[in-house]
């Protein structure tokens, strides 16, 4: 039996659902995996950097009473805390990852395994923080970033060794799905904003998802990655959703090719990568045309498989949440002990 210190760095909607699912998995992670585990540190903007000793009250910490020592920055944290075990779920920052890049760094720095659900890191820094997780013989790992806890970089890493890809596509935004599909039925866009932020898949401000920005950074992760080619946002073509108007997106629809923020990669004859996001007209034959509401899917291409799509059909919190969990139990199961590679 094995007792993990686990810290979050971020504690908003997703951590909090990691925090409660692994308070309603706690039975099936000692009795199946050998695992236990504690808090030990959060930190949050509003809560600063937060660490104990001792284990917090994962009821306490939920319900914002838990009383903690806190710490100036994040290696005083580090070092007070202890972490094993660091997840990372703060907000998307699309033009450089910052801080969350310097945060992962330090974790990782620090002899823990270390988590995200952040895309940027993975755009910018890949390379830099899966070295030193490799380095330090820990792991770096991030299944939450591209379709919550549906497959993606473990399946390539696992499952399907010597695959080629020749290119992939995707319908990765929930938000502008659900925007799409309001204004078809003849409402505004200002409408199915607060639709989507009613099933709580969209933010306050929602400009990330429907200016682009989130399905080109999905695109970006993937192609460095699963592809191994560098590819920034700035090479990416993206238009957003705000320039369809509900006529068009009617007729579209009715037509049997509605509209939906489509993104495309192609692996071009000299290894580099093309790719846009944009909205685009899939006909419902289409392996992604019938991905509708929060459901987020994709499709590649590959030489050995003519066609391989997963969907994530309704994804919610517990879902990212449960990438996260995903995640450290396969980097902490003694049946996987290859450190960072990929």
């Amino acid at each position: 039996m094995r007792r993990f210190r686990l810290c979050f760095i971020g504690f908003g909607n997703v951590g909090r659902a990691l925090a409660r699912l692994l308070a309603a998995k706690s039975a099936e992670l000692r009795d199946n995996y050998g695992i236990e585990w504690e808090i030990t540190g959060v930190a949050t903007r509003r809560m600063g950097w937060r660490a104990s000793d001792e284990a917090i009250d994962v009821s306490a910490l939920l319900a914002g009473t838990e009383q903690t020592q806190t710490h100036t920055g994040i290696n005083e944290w580090l070092a007070y805390a202890k972490p094993d075990v660091v997840f990372e779920t703060t907000s998307l920052s699309p033009e450089n990852g910052q801080p969350a890049i310097e945060y992962l760094r330090a974790s990782l720095q620090s002899g823990a395994h270390t988590f995200t659900a952040n895309k940027a890191p993975i755009v910018y820094a890949y390379d830099e923080l899966n070295q030193i997780a490799i380095t330090q013989g820990k792991r770096f790992l991030f299944e939450s970033t591209v379709l919550d806890s549906a497959p993606v970089f473990s399946l390539f890493r696992e499952t399907l060794p010597a695959v080629k890809i020749r290119g992939f596509s995707g319908v990765f935004n929930s938000t502008t799905n659900i925007i799409l599909e309001t204004m078809e039925a003849g409402r505004s866009f200002a409408e199915g904003v607060k639709s989507a932020q009613e099933l709580g898949v969209a933010e306050t401000d929602p400009s990330h998802d429907v200016d682009g920005w989130d399905s080109v950074m999905k695109v970006c992760a993937i192609a460095r990655v699963v592809l191994k080619t560098p590819l920034l946002p700035i090479h990416v073509r993206r238009e957003g959703i705000r320039g369809l108007d509900h006529r068009v997106l009617q007729a579209a629809r009715a037509e049997g090719k509605p509209f939906k923020l489509f993104a495309r990669a192609t692996v071009n004859a000299d290894g580099s990568v093309t790719a846009s996001v944009r909205p685009e007209q899939i006909a419902t034959t289409d392996p992604l045309g019938n991905v509708r509401g929060t459901s987020l899917a994709i499709h590649f291409e590959l030489d050995t498989i003519p066609g391989l799509t997963i969907v994530s059909h309704r994804p919610n919190l517990q879902s990212t949440a449960y990438g996260l969990l995903a995640d450290f139990i396969n980097a902490v199961s003694p049946t996987d002990q290859q450190s960072g590679k990929y």
